[in-house]
This record gives C-alpha cells, structure tokens and sequence, in this order.
C-alpha cells in the first residue's frame, strides 16, 4: 500500500507514498486512504493528524492516469446526472472525520490533490511549492476541485487558477499572500511546521477542538455542498471524450508554464 500512518504523541501522519508517481493516487491508494480517515474516527489516542507526501517534489497530482485509464477502471454512469470518482472520498471530511487535519505540502499540489486539500484545516507550505490545476488543458472540467477550492481562495484567484490550467502555477508565497497557506516554512521543513502546530491542538481538550472543527466547518458546508450537486451534469457535458484527453495528457510538458 502507498499510504503510511504512523501515530506518535496524539498524532496520526499519513504519507502519500509513491514519490516516484509524483505521489499520484491509484485507485487502490483511492481507497485506502478513505479508509485511513475512517480509521482515525474511532482511535482515541489520535486526536490531530498531518497529511503529507513524501520525497519532497511534489505533495500529490490526483489521480495515477495510468489506472484511471486502465479499461472499465471506473465505469460510469449511462445518465449525466451522477459521476463516479474515485477521488470523491479521499478528504476526512467526506468521511466524517472531525479530528483537525493540517497539510504539509512540498513540491507541486495539482488537480485531484484539491480533493484532499480542500478538506483540511490548513495548510503550510514553501516557497518552491507550486499550486495548479491543469484539467482544461486535458479537455476536462474543473467542476469538483474548483468547487472545493473557492471556499478557501479568493473567487479570482480560485478561477484563474482553474481556467489557465497547466500554463500557469501559484507559488507557495501566492498561495500564502492569498490566504490559501496559512504558514511558509523552509523547504523541506513544511512536515516539522505542521506537526508543530498540530501536537498543539493534540494537547487541547479534544471535545472542544472537534467541536470547533464542526462549528467552523457548518458555516460553509451549505453552499459548497449545493455546488458540489451541479458537478456531474457539467463534467459530462463538458468532459472531451476519454481517448482525447489521454492525446492531450500525453502531450503535457511540451507547453511552457510561468510562475506567479
């Protein structure tokens, strides 16, 4: 499995684990790390967790294409009024998990890492972390990851990002001036400044943070649940075909990219 978790101190890492993939997410890895959050709903010794990737390049880049294009990996739906995605149950709070969870992220956090990240409390980062979205490029619609990530950025900065698709990534002191980080730390120090920040809320009553969690969390679920119903209908009206979003995918690289 490509999903660590290692528990210490009242708090739970949990390392995406395939470095070499970018730490792209399998289906296999899909589901383990939904029932990695479930998990942790019933261990009462953890009572804050991280969420990381590890060998430092990049965070996480959504889903291993590989396998998503592996044939009838994730049959569909006849009817464009429901989707299935594998990633849709990757973040805690989509698996009721209230324990706070902060993000470490080094490197690049593309496309189907919105999922998790839009689910955590907050994130650190780095100055050389790199923030994109490169669905449109691909002949796809960013419906779900531009949904999760507008309750976190600033309507412009969440629709630039989702519409210049891979021609475009935010830098960790973007992201940070936009509110999307909330720390910069050394590079390679993002996993230290996160678990310095969550041994602190281990060490709170846990009740009260969870509490806390939930109430914060209560105040913007509605609207982005609302969102979040629209998305199937327009991913399949606005998806290219399969086969052609592999054509474009397998082209990535040959376009240059600019950082802000």
């Amino acid at each position: 499995m490509s999903i660590r978790v290692a528990r210490q101190d009242g708090v739970a890492v949990v390392t995406l684990d395939r470095p070499e993939k970018h730490n792209a997410l399998d289906l296999a890895d899909a589901r383990a790390l939904t029932g990695v959050w479930r998990d942790l709903r019933t261990d009462e010794s953890v009572r804050a967790a991280v969420v990381t990737g590890a060998g430092g390049r990049a965070f996480c880049t959504g889903i291993d294409r590989a396998a998503a294009e592996a044939e009838d990996a994730v049959p569909q739906p006849h009817a464009p009024f429901a989707i299935e995605d594998p990633l849709l149950s990757i973040g805690p709070k989509s698996c009721d998990l209230w324990v706070p969870v902060v993000a470490a992220v080094e490197g690049m956090a593309c496309g189907g890492a919105f999922y998790l990240l839009s689910e955590v409390e907050f994130l650190v980062a780095t100055e050389e972390s790199a923030f994109f979205d490169p669905h449109t490029s691909y002949g796809m619609v960013g419906a779900y990851e531009a949904m999760g990530m507008a309750q976190r950025m600033p309507f412009g900065e969440v629709a630039r990002m989702a519409l210049m698709g891979a021609a475009e990534r935010i830098s960790g002191r973007r992201a940070y001036e936009t509110g999307l980080v909330s720390e910069l730390a050394p590079v390679g120090g993002a996993l230290a400044a996160a678990l310095e920040c969550a041994r602190v809320l281990a060490r709170h009553p846990a009740t009260a943070v969870q509490g806390t969690v939930r109430a914060v969390w209560a105040a913007k679920e509605a609207a982005r649940n609302q969102a979040m119903a629209q998305a199937p209908p327009l991913i399949a009206l606005g998806n290219l075909p399969p086969r052609q979003q592999a054509a474009l995918f397998r082209e990535r690289g040959r376009g240059a990219f600019r950082t802000r």
